[in-house]
């Protein structure tokens, strides 16, 4: 199975994508992290994109805040897709770096998730590998059914709860 790339700008970025790390692992998808910068470390950023699909990689998370063109500088250097992850990192809470994320020129798309969504990233990342990996879509799928009893399971503890406030009232 492909590996997912996680690239954050900033160490300060941690504690938003520690979700992705979490939903990977929960679902058995290798990756790894790293901390590069579009901007202080241009040359390295270009390094990783540009070199991994070689390396095994088959999808590049990336998560920066303000001008956040992390994701975009990844991808004008490979062919994976890039899900572009903005992050709340200035006075704007991370409007900025959702408009800087999702608006791509024609040609170089990065696919976008929620202001802070790492841990949808993640689902996205791990959609796309199953499309070859037929284990990974049944995890998939048992999370998916997973999260449909945990919704039934509090509606059927509210209406517990609210059947006893009417029986007290």
């Amino acid at each position: 199975m492909r590996k997912v790339a996680i690239i954050l700008g900033s160490d300060s970025d941690l504690p938003t994508l520690r979700p992705a790390f979490d939903t990977l692992r929960g679902l058995g998808v290798e990756f790894e992290a790293h901390i590069c910068s579009a901007h202080r470390t241009p040359d390295e950023a270009a390094a990783i994109a540009s070199s991994a699909r070689d390396k095994g990689f088959g999808v590049i998370i990336a998560a920066a805040g303000k001008a956040a063109h992390l994701a975009g500088a990844l991808a004008a250097r490979t062919t994976l897709p890039v899900i572009g992850v903005p992050l709340k990192a200035s006075e704007l809470d991370g409007l900025d770096a959702l408009l800087s994320t999702v608006q791509m020129p024609s040609g170089i798309p990065v696919a976008t998730v929620a202001i802070g969504g790492a841990g949808n990233a993640a689902i996205l990342a791990a959609q796309i590998l199953a499309v070859d990996d037929s284990q990974l879509a049944a995890r998939l799928d048992q999370a998916r059914a997973d999260m449909h009893a945990g919704v039934l399971a509090k509606d059927s503890q509210l209406q517990q709860e609210l059947k006893g406030t009417e029986s007290n009232g």
